[in-house]
């Protein structure tokens, strides 16, 4: 039986040789890029990161190379940052300028459409968002957001990077929030509403949606395993976006981002 190649192994060429690892450069949040990092690693890729400043870093589950500027011969561009836009424009800028025509840049889209970041850089055919949410980067699915100007061959290099990764795609409409994490942001804010309306305590808002509707995890576990930053970013965004009274973002939650509040206490 012809053994098969293991999926995201390094290629060998015709003499025999194991050649070069594709390099993959990932820019943007800790949290981000300490779970987007090791996927790549995982499927055989190698990973050159840079932080953004002033943010902690939690320790990631491989060591990732740390690089300040951005290496030659990359494969793949990710900038992850959904927080900060006026630093997620700079580090889209700078891997604009440093990185030939040719490579594909993949951007969380979450909190600013993909268009909108398009017109930050001089190539905005290469460009292509992503729905990257802490948590959410590890799952089986990810979101795929186009603008009008991405070229159609960008998507189907990003199609093949994700199913080395393991990864089903959805491909969606270039709108802040995309579906899922829209979705997931706009549970944790009415749970939120209805913790300080007293109507139900954290654990039994939980226990209500997970055995009311299956899903695998309740609205205020959720808030914790992604990040009430993240949470209240994408909100802000979609109300800012949409101007519509259901994304208003709670009392509870604008304290909680400024470490004013805690759930659980």
């Amino acid at each position: 039986m012809k053994r098969l190649k293991s999926r995201g192994s390094p290629a060998r060429s015709s003499t025999g040789r194991r050649e070069k690892r594709p390099l993959i450069f990932v820019a943007g949040e800790p949290v981000l890029v300490n779970e987007f990092g090791p996927l790549c690693t995982g499927a055989g890729y190698r990973v050159a990161s840079r932080l953004n400043p002033g943010e902690p870093a939690a320790a990631p589950a491989r060591k990732l190379n740390s690089s300040t500027r951005i290496p030659r011969g990359v494969f793949l561009a990710v900038e992850l940052t959904n927080t900060d836009l006026g630093l997620k424009r700079k580090n889209l800028e700078a891997i604009d300028r440093a990185l030939p025509r040719s490579v594909a840049i993949l951007t969380s889209s979450l909190t600013v459409s993909t268009t909108e970041q398009a017109s930050w850089v001089r190539n905005p055919r290469r460009l292509l968002g992503i729905g990257a949410l802490p948590t959410l980067l590890s799952n089986k699915l990810i979101e795929l957001a186009p603008s009008v100007q991405t070229d159609r061959e960008i998507v189907g290099q990003a199609r093949d990077f994700f199913s080395k990764l393991g990864k089903e795609i959805a491909v969606v409409q270039d709108r802040v929030g995309m579906v899922l994490p829209r979705i997931l942001c706009m549970l944790i804010n009415e749970a939120s509403f209805a913790l300080m309306e007293e109507i139900a305590s954290p654990a039994d808002l939980d226990t209500a949606m997970k055995l009311g509707t299956n899903y695998p995890h309740g609205p205020i576990e959720w808030a914790d395993r992604i990040g009430i930053r993240q949470v209240v970013s994408v909100l802000r965004a979609l109300h800012a976006d949409l101007g519509e009274e259901r994304y208003r973002t709670s009392p509870l939650l604008q304290l909680m981002a400024r470490g004013d509040a805690w759930w659980r206490t």
